[in-house]
């Protein structure tokens, strides 16, 4: 008993302490900016494009996260490792870094140039450039928890489903793609949700124009840094509740993911 309460006590510590700040920020605002972030047309704007861009980026990531993550679950080839580290790479990358990579890329070196300009198409101060950057930090929380999910799937499955008459991609897409699929899918939720909350990239690749390249995270910091506290803690707990009911979308696929057959 005495370990039990021990563990729960520390636990509830740390929710209450995540509760605490939360409800301090709601406490904070007053009506007035909650109706502003709720009317104010270039709010509206920034909360629209925070969606479709994570969105679109989702889609994106899973597109390279299941062909991605059942090779690195089923296969084994030259420089796994590497591979492994390197699809990990912009999780533990600094935010500023990520951003600022990828505007040396595209605005200094001949293959970027090309892209921006003999091609032209502008990912630099453009809404594509939001999707590309959000992309760039999040798909590979998806190829990661894509490859788990496949992990998790049984190979003898696959295997019986060879003898059965399937060929490779057919065990695939039959039997390990549909077991393997809440996994995925909560990889693709943490995705978005990773995507909507991005900041530092964006500031740095795309800037904040508004109308044009600003999101909700750089909503916060453009008010904030003219002294509209409230506002932008307005702005800040409804970016909260988006998190929050992403995050439990998340736990409630996730404790679906066991398949017994």
């Amino acid at each position: 008993m005495v370990f039990a309460a021990a563990f729960i006590l520390i636990t509830a510590v740390f929710v209450a302490f995540i509760l605490i700040l939360i409800i301090a920020d709601v406490f904070y605002i007053d009506k007035k900016a909650v109706l502003t972030a709720l009317t104010s047309k270039d709010i509206r704007h920034a909360f629209g494009l925070s969606v479709w861009t994570s969105f679109a980026t989702t889609f994106l990531a899973l597109l390279f996260a299941i062909p991605m993550g059942y090779t690195l679950s089923r296969f084994r080839f030259p420089a796994r490792v590497l591979v492994n580290a390197l699809v990990d790479l912009p999780i533990v990358f600094p935010p500023l870094v990520a951003g600022l990579t990828l505007l040396v890329f595209f605005s200094q070196t001949p293959i970027g140039l090309w892209i921006e300009n003999d091609l032209g198409i502008e990912f630099v101060f453009q809404p594509k450039g939001i999707v590309l950057c959000q992309f760039f930090v999040a798909a590979s929380f998806a190829i990661r928890s894509s490859k788990t999910a496949f992990d998790d799937v049984d190979r003898r499955y696959e295997n019986v489903a060879l003898t059965l008459g399937c060929t490779r991609f057919g065990g695939f897409w039959r039997v390990s793609l549909p077991l393997a699929l809440n996994g995925i899918i909560a990889g693709g939720t943490m995705t978005w949700a990773r995507a909507f909350g991005l900041f530092g990239p964006l500031l740095i690749f795309v800037g904040s124009f508004r109308g044009r390249t600003e999101v909700l995270s750089t909503t916060i910091f453009l008010e904030q840094s003219v002294g509209n506290l409230e506002l932008a803690l307005a702005v800040a707990v409804l970016m909260i509740l988006v998190a929050v009911i992403a995050l439990t979308t998340i736990h409630l696929v996730e404790g679906r993911t066991q398949v017994k057959l």
